[in-house]
C-alpha cells in the first residue's frame, strides 16, 4: 500500500463519524431545533454499542443498541424542548453532560475488553482497481451508509414535499403552523433522526474505529460535528466536504508526528479544534450582512401563543 493510499484510507475512517453525526444534526437544525447534545448522544451510542456487542456477541445488535441509545437521549431532549419549551441551548448542554456521565457507568465493566471490529465490504472487480479500488470499494458498511445518507438527505430536503415542509418549519414555524402543518411532530421526528445518526456515529467509534471502550472516546467529535453544520451552511454536500476536511486534519497530526515534523505534538493534536474556532469566526464575519441559518433555529414553538 502506498503512503498516499494509506493516508487517504485513514482520512476516510476519521471523517466517517463526523459525517454521520453532522448529517443528522443538519436535519435537526433545518427543522428549527438546535441540539447541542450531539456529543452526549455519540458517547452513549459508543458505550451502549460496545456493551451489547460484547454481551451478545453480535455487532449488528450492538449497532442497533447504539442507535436506540442515541434516539432515547434525543427523545429526552425533545420532551424538554418541544414538550416543555425549555431553552434548547441549556437542554443540549445538560444532555451532553448527562450522556458523558451515564456512558462512563455503562462502559465501566468493558474498559479494555477487546472485540473484533466490523469487517470491510469488498466489492468484486471494482476493489481491484489500483489505488481507488481500496479507497472507495473496500470500506466498512458505515462508510457506504454515510455516502447514502448524504445523498438521501439532500434529496429529502430539496426534492421531496416532506423535506420542504420540514424546511418551512425551520424557517418560520408560525407560518407553517398557520398552514396546518404539525410543527412539533415534524421537529420531534427530526430530533429522533439526529439522535439515531449520533448513536450510529458512536457505534462506529467503538465497533470499527477503535474496537474497544474507553471513557471519553468521542474526544469532542460531537462539537466538531456541530461546527461542520455551520461550516456547511446547512447543505448536505458541504457537510460531507467539511467532515473530510476536519477528519483529514485529525489524521494529519498523526502522520506529521510519524514523519518527524518538528512541531509540538500537543499543538498538532489541538489543530482540528483550533481550526473549528477559526472557521466559525470566519464564517460569522463573512455572513454578518445576511443570515444563513434557518429563521426559527433555536426558538421554542408553543402552538396558539
Amino acid at each position: 500500500m502506498s503512503i498516499a493510499e494509506a493516508i487517504l484510507l485513514t482520512c476516510i475512517t476519521a471523517a466517517t463519524p463526523l459525517l454521520l453525526a453532522a448529517i443528522g444534526e443538519l436535519v435537526v437544525e433545518r427543522s428549527g431545533v438546535l441540539n447541542l447534545g450531539v456529543e452526549g448522544m455519540m458517547i452513549m451510542g459508543a458505550a451502549t454499542g460496545i456493551a451489547v456487542a460484547i454481551l451478545t456477541g453480535s455487532s449488528a445488535l450492538g449497532v442497533l443498541a447504539a442507535i436506540g441509545a442515541g434516539m432515547a437521549l434525543a427523545t429526552l431532549f425533545a420532551l424538554m424542548t418541544l414538550g416543555l419549551a425549555v431553552n434548547q441551548v441549556a437542554s443540549g448542554l445538560a444532555l451532553t453532560i448527562f450522556g458523558l456521565g451515564l456512558s462512563g457507568v455503562i462502559g465501566a465493566p468493558f474498559v479494555g475488553v477487546q472485540r473484533e471490529g466490523i469487517g470491510k465490504i469488498d466489492i468484486p472487480v471494482l476493489s481491484d482497481i489500483p489505488f481507488i479500488g481500496r479507497v472507495f470499494f473496500e470500506q466498512d458498511p458505515f462508510v457506504y451508509l454515510s455516502f447514502m445518507l448524504v445523498g438521501g438527505v439532500w434529496w429529502f430536503l430539496t426534492r421531496s414535499k416532506s423535506g420542504l415542509i420540514l424546511r418551512a418549519c425551520g424557517e418560520n414555524h408560525a407560518s407553517a403552523h398557520a398552514l396546518g402543518y404539525p410543527v412539533l411532530k415534524i421537529r420531534f421526528m427530526a430530533v429522533l433522526f439526529g439522535g439515531a445518526c449520533a448513536g450510529l456515529a458512536g457505534a462506529y467509534l467503538s465497533l470499527v474505529y477503535t474496537p474497544f471502550w474507553t471513557s471519553g472516546m468521542t474526544a469532542g467529535r460531537g462539537w466538531i460535528a456541530l461546527a461542520i453544520v455551520v461550516f456547511a451552511s446547512w447543505l448536505p454536500w458541504r457537510a460531507a466536504l467539511g467532515a473530510y476536511l476536519f477528519g483529514g486534519l485529525t489524521i494529519l497530526q498523526l502522520h506529521a508526528q510519524g514523519f518527524g515534523v518538528p512541531v509540538p505534538s500537543q499543538l498538532l493534536a489541538a489543530l482540528p479544534y483550533l481550526l473549528t474556532i477559526v472557521v466559525l469566526v470566519v464564517i460569522m464575519r463573512v455572513r454578518r450582512g445576511g443570515a444563513a441559518g434557518p429563521g426559527s433555529l433555536g426558538i421554542p414553538f408553543v402552538p396558539d401563543r
